[in-house]
Parts: structure tokens; C-alpha cells; sequence
């Protein structure tokens, strides 16, 4: 039997949390904080060194030795650099433990060694953290010891945003102050603050260590470059919400405990679909806590797997032909006097709020398709999107069959009369209760859905930050209620400048808005026939950041400068080079050095074997040996001619000058010529003796853990 783990004593141990600091500041310093942390307010400078020394005091007691400035450059991973807490020895040669408030507030990294797009050059290296006193201080348990690692965020000596938490504060402020508008104009005078509330949903893959470090390819990339199929895959879909297996609960286990003293509230864990692969789901948390929380959870899954013997794959496609990871970005807006803007009631052709923010949403979506798509493009992603139960790279909106109805109405009518209600789902077994039906079901196939009081954003990949996805969504929306609260907060007539404002929205707007198959031909072809874009890749995506539309959207709401979006547009090509050479270079280091020689030794053997026989045997049908012989070298050819056609182009376009226009070449050239190795490399798998075969095998990895 385990040991009994009790979760409310473990619960947010090992964070600087609000009980925590009422029970160690100055009742002055702690209303401050508060204030600070809950309105928005400025932090005054001076309760910074009793902050630091209670903070200090608290981190010391429970072992820890040095602290850090916890931040998110734009590499993908967290960073830091430990300090320890010491100070001078004093004159009897003790050491003394010191923290000020100034070492609290600001950090200084050396910003050139980071990805900038061009912001930060070596001969310029001054940056900056600064503290986010709204995301607690947290203590880290591992290999280090016990470090004090404070949340920051990331910029640079000119001020720049050198990271993925200075846009997301700034875009919470601008969908903050124009929820409020909104709000005012239905009434509300209660509510100080609107918060955007996340809750991303987490998928990864789970594969014994020791088989994770016969494969280069997962090593250098993430992902498996070769590999077949292998008899089972998930066709039956018996691993989908099965039984746990011993080994994996009890890494979840682990996972959970490390994850429950940070305060990360994991609620859901189950199998998904592939095999190997599961989800790790917390309850929903105001954006920046959630977005610092998904990396904790990343950086624990991988840890903790590490400890156990296992290996951690958090890429969006690992292997081919089954399910890639995804990350569900739940997406609301909450106002501190408890209004879930995205709720519609029992009634919703009766609730003209909601109507106009959902009216409002679908208008920013349909507007900023293609920054909501490029919000989730990465170098994985391009392997997912689009396949194996991921949404297809077409931003669509699934709003289910009771809004669509109220929508219909509203635009063929001009009114809305009723709203079609969920009704009882009767089982047909007398023992078991009716139960109260939803008014619409859902649609897994849709990018963007609404799922009763949120929408779920399940575009963004499994290794990538939700920063960008939420800088999106939170800057969108608000540009949206910003021109509605313009034209609304000057109408005479109120009720009907909003009601003729919901109708022309969604008349508008109607286009974006798709309930069926998004896995079908069909919706391809009739997205083109609306308009929609259909963004297929990272590199076609990437553009979207700096049109002069999103200049326009992000400096009015102060979230980014034009600079800021042309260093990100050139942080993302460097960064899809860079990979995608990585990923050619693994391929050409493992066929050359791994596949090949061991096809050549089993062709080898073959031939020998064919000799031996036909010398023994002259009249024995070695028509098998021959006909296998000679497939294997065939294939053999086809991949060296391969291997020589990838170096070349790789080593072409690695000369390529320029990050946009070396990206495009390894997309367009480089891809395709790694696909062309695979090939070839794939089928000789499925002949080579297994025991020949240089790696483990896709169904080593998937279904020996």
C-alpha cells in the first residue's frame, strides 16, 4: 500500500502565498501587497525591503540556499541564475544571510545571449528582470538544493520586451479596463476588475529512459525522424481514459505532490488516445498565474520522469501516424464581483450582455484569424495541426446549436425569441437516474469552441508557451469592446444602439462561425468559399505578426511597438531554421552512421545465406533469399541517393542569408528532402532483422513502459 498523502496539508507549502505573507508582514505592509496585487496598483518601493526580509526569513527556514529571478525569454524554456543569500563574512568571520528589497524588485541578465531579433546585440547586454509581485514567489526542491524563485518579467535596457510575461501583463490590462466599459454600460458599478481565467490543458508522452537514449533523433529533437508503424496503434481506442498503469500512476503520483506544494492545482490526469500518451489538466487561474503555472508543470512533468526512469516527450507530433499533443487553452473573463462575462444563462437570447461580448468576440476573432493562428505556430505544430484529432490550421468559431439558433434568429428576424434548452437524456435503465442535458453538444474538431461559460483555443502546441495565445485573445477582445464601448457610451438610445449593434456583429461576423466536421475535405473547400484563411505552416504564419494591421491593434493598446513585433517575427524564423537544421542534421548523423551500416550488414548476411544455401542445396527455391536481397538493396539505393540529396540541401541552405528568407528555403526545400529519407528508411525497418536494427522501434517506445 502507498503512503497516504494528504493534499490540504501539502497544498501551496512551498509558496510565498497570501497566508503567508498575513502572517509575516506588518498589517501596513500586507494591505499594500494586497492592494497591489488584487487592484492593479502601483507597488510602492518602499515595503520592498520588508517584503524581501520576510521572504528571506520564510525561505531559509525551509532549507533553501540561494534565490533566483524566475523569468521566460523567448527560447520556449524558463531561465534563471542562482544567487546564494550570503553576504561578506563579518568580522568574526560569519557569514550573514541577506536579501534586500532592490535585490527583490530587479535582476540583471545578460540580455545578448537571448533571443532579441536584433533588439539586443553582444556589444549590448544590459537587461532587466523585474519582479511580478501578482504571481507568488515559489520554492524549488531538487538536485540544487532548495531555491527561492521569484517570477519576473524580461525586458530590455531600452525597455523592450525581451519575454512572454510583458505582453501578457500588458494585454490584461487592456482587456481589464475595456471589460470594465462594458460592464458600466450594463450597470455594473460593483466591479473594480476584469480578469482574463485560463486553464490549459496539458498532453504529453511517456517513454522509458533507457530506450529514449538509443534514439538520437528524441535526444536532439523531441520527436522521432524514422520509424514504422507498428501492428497496434490506436485503432481500437482501448487507451483512451483506460486503466492507469502501475508504472505511469505512480509517476503521476510523483508529479502531482511536486505540483501541489507549487499551488499548481492539477485536477484531471487520464490516458489519451495514443498509446503512452496522457493529459494533465489544473482548474482555471487568472492568465499570468496560469501561464507561469503551465511551465512549472512542464518543467515538473520532465523532472520528475527523469527521477523515475523515464523520459518526458512534450512535443506536438513524437511520432507519425498517431495522435500529436496539444494544449487547450480554456480562455474566460471573470470580474472580481464574480460575473463570468462568457456566461450565457438559462436564457441567452434574453442576455444582451453576453450577446454583445459574444457578438464582440466573434468580430476580433474573425478579424485577427491570422494572429490567433500564428499565436500557436511552432516548428512542432506543423506535424499536428490538422491531423490525428488536432484541429485544422482553418480558425473557425463552434458556438453549438442553441447560440447558432439565437444568432439565426437574431439575423433573420432582428429578434431573438427563445432559446432551444439541453432537455433530459433518458438511459433506458431503470436504475439509472435521467440526466439533465446540455443545450449543444460538442465539436473536438473545432479550433475555437465554446464550451458553456469559455471558449477552448486547441490550436496551441504541447511544448509552446500559452503566452502568445493569450497576448491574442486578450488584445483582440479588447480592441473589439473598445469600438463598441466608443460607439455605445454615445447613443441616445441605448437599448437600441446595442440591440441593432449584436445584429450587424453577427450578420457581419456569421462567417467564421462552423459546427461541423473540421476534418473534412468539404470544410476545406467552403472556408475558401467564405474567405477564411487556411494557414498551413509556421513559416506562412509568421508574416501575420507584423502587417500593419497588428501594429496598429497592438501599439493602440500599448502591448507591443512595431519593434517588439518585428524582433518576435525574427526571433520565430531564426528559430524555425534552427530546428529544422538540427532535425535534417539528426537525420543525416543516423542514417549515415546508424541505417544504413545496418542494412548493409543485413544484406550481408542475406547474401551469405543465399550462397550457403545454393552451394549446399543447388536445387532449393532460394527465390525468398533473392527476392529479399534484392527489395533490401533497392531501398538501400534509394536511400543514399536521399542522404546525398539532404546534405546538399541542407548545407544549402544553411549558407542561406537572411532568418525569413533561410526559413522559407528549409521549408521549402529542407522538409521535403527529410520526408524523402524517411521514406525509404521506413519500409527497410519492416525487413531488417529487429535484432539489426539500430533503435528501438515505434512500438518499443509506445507500448514498453
Amino acid at each position: 500500500m502507498s503512503e497516504v498523502m494528504n493534499v490540504a496539508e501539502i497544498f501551496g507549502k512551498n509558496v510565498f502565498n497570501e497566508t503567508v505573507m498575513r502572517e509575516r508582514l506588518p498589517k501596513s505592509v500586507f494591505k499594500k501587497m494586497k492592494k497591489t496585487i488584487e487592484d492593479g496598483a502601483e507597488l510602492d518601493p518602499s515595503i520592498a525591503d520588508v517584503v524581501a526580509h520576510a521572504m528571506k526569513d520564510w525561505a531559509i527556514e525551509r532549507g533553501a540556499t540561494h534565490y533566483t529571478h524566475w523569468f521566460q525569454p523567448l527560447t520556449g524554456v524558463t531561465a534563471e541564475k542562482h544567487d546564494s543569500f550570503i553576504s561578506a563574512p563579518d568580522a568574526e568571520g560569519k557569514v550573514i544571510m541577506e536579501f534586500s528589497g532592490k535585490e527583490l524588485i530587479k535582476g540583471e541578465p545578460d540580455a545578448s545571449s537571448f533571443p532579441s531579433g536584433g533588439l539586443r546585440a553582444t556589444f549590448e547586454a544590459r537587461g532587466y528582470t523585474a519582479w511580478d509581485c501578482t504571481s507568488p514567489a515559489f520554492l524549488r526542491e531538487d538536485a540544487c538544493g532548495v531555491t527561492l524563485c521569484i517570477p519576473t518579467a524580461f525586458c530590455s535596457y531600452t525597455g523592450e520586451a525581451l519575454d512572454q510575461k510583458t505582453p501578457l501583463l500588458r494585454s490584461m490590462q487592456a482587456i481589464d479596463e475595456q471589460s470594465l466599459r462594458i460592464l458600466r454600460l450594463f450597470g455594473n458599478t460593483t466591479a473594480k476588475r476584469v480578469c482574463p481565467s485560463v486553464g490549459p490543458e496539458q498532453e504529453y508522452f511517456i517513454v522509458d529512459r533507457q530506450k529514449y537514449l538509443q534514439r538520437k533523433d528524441l535526444i536532439y529533437t523531441g520527436r522521432t525522424l524514422f520509424g514504422a508503424m507498428p501492428p497496434k496503434g490506436q485503432e481500437l481506442d482501448d487507451h483512451y481514459f483506460g486503466a492507469i498503469r502501475e508504472r505511469i500512476g505512480a509517476y503521476m503520483k510523483a508529479v502531482n505532490e511536486e505540483l501541489w506544494k507549487l499551488g499548481v492545482t492539477a485536477k484531471t490526469q487520464h490516458n489519451e488516445v495514443a498509446p503512452a500518451q496522457h493529459e494533465l489538466a489544473p482548474i482555471y487561474d487568472q492568465a499570468n498565474l496560469a501561464v507561469d503555472h503551465n511551465q512549472m508543470v512542464m518543467e515538473t512533468l520532465k523532472k520528475v520522469a527523469g527521477r523515475q526512469g523515464l523520459t518526458c516527450l512534450l512535443h506536438e507530433k513524437p511520432f507519425a501516424g498517431v495522435n500529436g499533443s496539444g494544449k487547450h487553452n480554456n480562455w474566460s473573463l471573470t470580474s472580481d464581483d464574480g460575473v463570468n462575462l462568457l456566461n450565457p444563462g438559462d436564457t441567452p437570447h434574453e442576455n444582451i450582455q453576453f450577446l454583445l461580448v459574444l457578438a464582440c468576440i466573434l468580430k476580433a476573432v474573425d478579424t485577427h484569424a491570422d494572429l490567433l493562428r500564428e499565436s500557436a505556430a511552432d516548428i512542432g505544430n506543423d506535424h499536428r495541426l490538422g491531423a490525428n484529432e488536432a484541429p485544422p490550421a482553418i480558425i473557425s468559431v463552434f458556438l453549438g446549436e442553441q447560440l447558432e439558433d439565437v444568432i439565426d434568429q437574431l439575423c433573420s428576424t432582428g429578434e431573438a425569441t427563445h432559446s432551444k434548452s439541453g432537455g433530459t437524456l433518458k438511459t433506458g435503465v431503470a436504475t439509472l437516474p435521467d440526466l439533465d442535458k446540455d443545450a449543444t453538444d460538442r465539436n473536438r474538431t473545432s479550433p475555437f469552441a465554446f464550451t458553456g461559460n469559455k471558449f477552448e483555443f486547441r490550436m496551441v502546441g504541447s511544448s509552446d508557451s500559452i503566452a502568445p495565445a493569450n497576448v491574442v485573445l486578450n488584445t483582440i477582445v479588447a480592441e473589439a469592446f473598445k469600438e463598441a464601448a466608443d460607439e455605445l457610451e454615445k447613443a441616445d438610445d441605448f437599448d437600441t444602439a446595442v440591440h441593432d449593434m449584436i445584429k450587424k456583429l453577427f450578420r457581419d461576423h456569421k462567417r467564421i462561425i462552423f459546427n461541423g466536421n473540421g476534418y473534412s475535405d468539404a470544410w476545406v473547400e467552403e472556408a475558401g468559399r467564405r474567405g477564411l484563411p487556411n494557414i498551413r505552416s509556421m513559416v506562412e504564419a509568421i508574416p501575420a505578426l507584423t502587417t500593419d494591421k497588428a501594429v496598429k491593434l497592438y501599439e493602440s493598446f500599448g502591448v507591443f511597438t512595431k519593434a517588439e513585433l518585428e524582433s518576435r517575427a525574427e526571433v520565430e524564423y531564426e528559430a524555425y531554421g534552427k530546428m529544422i537544421n538540427i532535425e535534417a542534421r539528426t537525420m543525416i548523423d543516423m542514417a549515415g552512421k546508424q541505417i544504413i551500416p545496418a542494412v548493409i550488414k543485413y544484406t550481408t548476411q542475406l547474401a551469405g545465406s543465399l550462397g550457403a544455401v545454393k552451394a549446399a542445396c543447388p536445387e532449393a527455391d532460394t527465390s525468398v533469399q533473392a527476392e529479399l536481397l534484392t527489395e533490401t538493396s533497392a531501398l538501400l539505393s534509394d536511400m543514399k541517393v536521399a542522404l546525398a540529396a539532404l546534405i546538399d540541401i541542407t548545407e544549402e541552405a544553411a549558407g542561406v542569408e537572411g532568418a525569413e528568407t533561410q526559413a522559407h528555403v528549409y521549408h521549402e526545400k529542407v522538409v521535403p528532402a527529410m520526408a524523402a529519407l524517411r521514406a525509404p528508411a521506413d519500409k527497410l525497418e519492416m525487413i531488417v532483422d529487429k535484432d539489426l536494427w539500430p533503435f528501438p522501434s515505434y512500438g518499443d517506445l509506445m507500448f514498453e513502459v
